[in-house]
């Protein structure tokens, strides 16, 4: 009897194959498929066509894809999630074959909350550390807001600073979609230590603070002040409170304010609770707003593009009052913010690092000394260890 010589391989099953990438807003339906392996005419066309694909995927940066294919390389299903909002929702679109056809169906469903620790240093600027550690953009910025009564972010920061930081990320399917809340840091700044954690009072509705959650330092005192240290968020700031050379009078003069340097259009914040005093024209302030607070306190917002509010309205701290732009004296697009007591300019940063605090209420004590036990020990393991990058 002949010898039969087996060649399993030949008669293997085919196999699947899973691939991932982000989708670009450059994307086509052929260009993403093609990067990310799938060699399948007929997807493509179905992709091309349908509306939902066409909505939801084609040109939108950002989405998380997932693709199953066949070792022929044609396309078996295509996953696309995204987060867009804080509904803590995600939504999922899916692309399926079956058979020679193909199908589409877009999906809800709910995010999941993970945590993540990350550490690092100050070489340059904050936004190159976080970078070298792993850090969305959102997380540094939220680092720069939380820290911002206590430390000028713009002017500063000096080479050997540290962080830890313990932050959230929010997943769809376990793929991270977003970062979500910083939930306690500690910055070391010119040798001095801040740290700060979030807490959510257990207490009803009467403490309305408190139940909507806010940053506190570890011994109880709210990191929200009565006013803001910066009236944009965390950007590169043109020039300090101090002697410059006027761009436009072509003269040396003392610069009573601050100017901001970001793009027009981006939005401009009250840094406290008052009443808008002037809106409107004025000289080389161009579009500009004034708002009075207590104890003979006004700010100044000029150079705007567009104002949002009226003279008498009142405003509360973050309310959005215009938006940067390049009226008046200005040689380009940046947000020029004074602060005024008695009629007398004074720091910025000074005003926000004297206003006063709110402590933790006493009842709420108990729950917020064990949380602060639990989140001292999270920033000593974020000290010690080296944080993935955010994918």
């Amino acid at each position: 009897m002949p010898l039969t010589i087996e060649r399993p391989e030949l008669a293997a099953p085919a196999f699947n194959l899973y691939r991932s990438d982000l989708s670009r807003s450059t994307d086509s339906a052929d260009t993403l498929l093609v990067r990310i392996g799938v060699q399948d005419l007929a997807a493509a066309q179905f992709m091309r066509q349908d509306p939902l694909v066409r909505q939801h995927l084609l040109g939108r940066a950002g989405r998380n894809i997932t693709v199953q294919t066949a070792d022929t390389q044609l396309l078996g299903s295509l996953t696309a999630r995204w987060s867009a909002d804080d509904s803590g929702q995600f939504r999922r679109l899916v692309v399926q074959r079956s058979g020679a056809t193909f199908t589409s169906r877009l999906e809800t469903a709910p995010l999941e909350s993970s945590t993540r620790l990350a550490s690092g240093s100050i070489e340059s600027s904050l936004f190159a550390a976080t970078d070298a550690a792993g850090l969305p953009d959102t997380v540094a910025t939220q680092l720069a807001e939380i820290f911002s009564g206590d430390i000028d972010f713009r002017r500063a920061l000096r080479k050997g600073d540290r962080f830890n930081v313990v932050y959230e990320v929010l997943q769809g399917d376990g793929e991270p979609l977003r970062s979500g809340r910083v939930l306690s840091a500690e910055f070391v700044n010119a040798g001095k230590t801040f740290q700060a954690m979030w807490f959510q009072s257990p207490l009803g509705t009467g403490q309305a603070v408190t139940s909507r959650g806010g940053y506190y330092s570890l011994d109880g005192q709210s990191l929200r002040r009565a006013f803001l240290s910066s009236p944009v968020q965390f950007s590169r700031v043109s020039s300090g409170f101090a002697m410059r050379f006027h761009p436009v009078l072509n003269q040396w003069r003392r610069h009573l304010g601050t100017d901001f340097a970001a793009p027009t259009g981006t939005p401009a914040r009250t840094v406290g609770d008052g009443v808008v005093s002037f809106a409107g024209g004025q000289n080389g302030y161009g579009n500009v707003v004034f708002v009075k607070h207590r104890n003979n306190t006004e700010t100044v917002y000029a150079h705007l593009s567009r104002i949002l509010v009226r003279r008498g309205q009142n405003v509360g701290q973050g309310d959005t009052i215009g938006l940067v732009g390049s009226t008046g004296w200005a040689t380009g697009p940046h947000l020029h913010f004074e602060v005024r007591v008695n009629g007398i300019q004074h720091n910025p940063m000074a005003l926000a690092r004297s206003s006063e605090t709110v402590p933790v209420p006493a009842a709420a004590l108990p729950a917020f000394r064990q949380l602060a036990g639990h989140v001292r020990d999270q920033l000593q393991a974020a000290a010690s260890v080296s944080a993935a990058h955010f994918e």
